[in-house]
């Protein structure tokens, strides 16, 4: 990891890279992402592995930690993470999922992202919506009552934890051949804010996509959702955040600058908890 972490520093730089670096970053992945990444195998495990940046304002390696163990205590399927130190830097592994043990070697699991089922390409991808996803849910996934309460769960945590990234290629489905089923949740990461409002990279309702719970109300129906249920949702999950915010900053040993950084202005912002 401390090869890869100097690599990824070289790239920002716009330094070459060996050749076997080149193949271990770039080459061997079709993880895509914003962040320096890359894939590596321990102890029976396969992890998808993000470094921390030279251009971060802030720990996001842990503030994505944080929500994804956050999101984990709230009751939610999310892919298992944990924090690691390579060079005297964070390095956030994400457990991947798509990948299976076969025999002495690793079979894939198929996927579609959720811009595939809608058929939409990037240049597209503003039109995706999650009413639109919820439809797919009640026509073709496995379990789609429950599929519907997993999602709108997860909108609504996106919303309390500051996570506007969720975009089409953020949702995904296991593909049998003959039905979908939703994947564990990944890349919930809270992003920096400078105001209060905000809104999400997909439509939650009509053309609405402000990040608020009140726009998830105007929703709910799609989701097969009473206005009661999802009320309970809210409550539910903003009190596994608050319940569980110093535990989990302590596991991340989140400095006291970042998490008062992040506290009601990334985590339960004000404008986000509007009903």
């Amino acid at each position: 990891m401390e090869e890869l972490i100097e690599s990824a520093e070289r790239v920002e730089k716009g330094v070459l890279l060996t050749p076997e670096l080149d193949q271990a970053l770039f080459h061997g992945s079709s993880i895509g992402g914003a962040r320096p990444k890359a894939l590596i195998q321990d102890q029976g495990k396969k992890y998808v592995a993000k470094f921390s940046s030279s251009t971060d304002l802030y720990s996001v390696v842990k503030t994505e930690f944080i929500a994804m163990r956050l999101a984990e205590l709230a009751g939610l399927n999310v892919a298992p993470v944990k924090l690691a130190k390579a060079a005297n830097k964070d390095v956030l592994l994400i457990e991947r999922f798509d990948r299976v043990p076969k025999g002495d070697k690793w079979a894939r699991k198929a996927m579609v992202s959720a811009l595939t089922l809608f058929c939409l390409d990037d240049m597209m991808a503003r039109y995706a919506s999650y009413e639109t996803l919820s439809e797919i849910i009640r026509h073709r996934f496995t379990d789609p009552k429950h599929t519907l309460k997993e999602l709108f769960s997860r909108l609504v945590f996106n919303i309390l934890c500051g996570n506007t990234d969720d975009h089409a290629r953020n949702h995904a489905a296991f593909w049998d051949g003959k039905v979908l089923t939703l994947t564990p949740a990944y890349d919930i990461c809270p992003q920096g804010r400078t105001g209060n409002e905000a809104s999400q990279a997909m439509l939650i309702s009509g053309d609405n996509n402000l990040s608020q719970l009140k726009t998830c109300l105007e929703t709910a129906h799609n989701f097969l959702l009473s206005e009661k249920e999802a009320r309970e949702t809210f409550g539910s999950l903003t009190a596994a955040i608050e319940q569980n915010w110093d535990v989990v900053c302590e596991e991340a040993k989140l400095n006291e600058v970042d998490k008062k950084l992040f506290w009601r202005r990334q985590f339960l912002n004000p404008y986000s908890v509007e009903q």
